[in-house]
């Protein structure tokens, strides 16, 4: 097996957004100081129209690649021949940034599209390290893994989960994506403190952070981290915090559903990029 070293944060990456295919006209031609884009790899791992553009962008922006179908907390390895398709992809586009989603999605042969929670065993902890240690054979790249959004209490703990993700780096030589709005999202859905959490989270470990918004379920206080909606306030005011102690990290506007005008999301990446601006970082 490859032995991962952390890679260093990249000081010349500020605030970026991640990229839809009805804003690629005006992310090609956006010439933001610092910008760069995020895209999930799977839409782009056949050869068609998206991948094309995906080339363009890549030749004037920074990308990250976000995959969500690595199942790598799954009782099986990662799938080789997709694994191959996304290396394929790494070496066409050149990313700054590669990461995954600690969850699974997998089950028996079967795909299920969502990102499922497991229990932090020893058990699980083993099973998720060999997982990602062949992942980032075969890729030949080190992955970040994002810390999961908490719907429901699972019995079965042997960790927390931030001694569960800092395991995982030390083994595996992987990074941290500190997505802040699951922090939000599980903080009030589990009923822990979302400040206590992130003054705990390891700074030193932390290659990206994610922004985002959530929606409340509509027959309970229950919150959903579904991307349908601004950056809410209390997720800003976590960010803040959190750079104060930590100092600046390649930080991403998630959208995923209800999708504004590319003016819009350029708008709240700009606020990200300000906080940036002020801890430093100027592209």
């Amino acid at each position: 097996m490859n032995s991962f070293s952390l890679l260093p944060t990249d000081a010349h990456l500020g605030a970026g957004l991640g990229l839809k295919a009805e804003h690629y006209e005006h992310a090609i031609a956006c010439e933001a100081p610092g910008l760069w884009f995020e895209v999930h790899p799977e839409n782009y791992m056949v050869a068609g129209p998206r991948l094309t553009w995906l080339e363009a962008i890549a030749e004037r922006h920074p990308l990250s690649l976000h995959g969500v179908s690595l199942s790598l907390a799954a009782d099986q390895l990662p799938d080789a021949e997709h694994l191959y398709r996304l290396r394929a992809l790494v070496n066409q586009v050149q990313p700054r940034l590669l990461s995954e989603h600690l969850a699974w999605s997998t089950w028996q042969g079967q795909y299920h599209p969502d990102l499922l929670p497991f229990p932090r065993s020893q058990a699980a902890l083993l099973r998720i390290v060999e997982n990602i240690h062949y992942a980032q054979d075969i890729l030949a790249r080190p992955l970040a893994i994002e810390n999961p959004s908490h719907y429901v209490h699972l019995e079965g703990h042997d960790f927390s989960e931030i001694d569960f993700l800092t395991e995982l780096v030390q083994r595996t030589g992987c990074s941290l994506l500190l997505d802040i709005n699951n922090v939000h999202v599980s903080a009030h859905n589990m009923g822990f403190e979302a400040r206590a959490y992130l003054d705990a989270f390891p700074a030193h470990l932390i290659s990206e952070i994610h922004l985002a918004g959530f929606s409340q379920d509509a027959n309970s206080d229950l919150l959903i981290d579904t991307h349908d909606a601004p950056v809410a306030a209390e997720v800003w005011s976590l960010y803040r915090h959190l750079l104060q102690r930590t100092g600046p990290r390649p930080t991403l506007i998630e959208r995923d559903d209800q999708i504004p005008p590319f003016e819009a999301l350029l708008g709240e990446r700009d606020t990200a990029q300000c906080l940036l601006d002020n801890l430093g970082i100027r592209p």
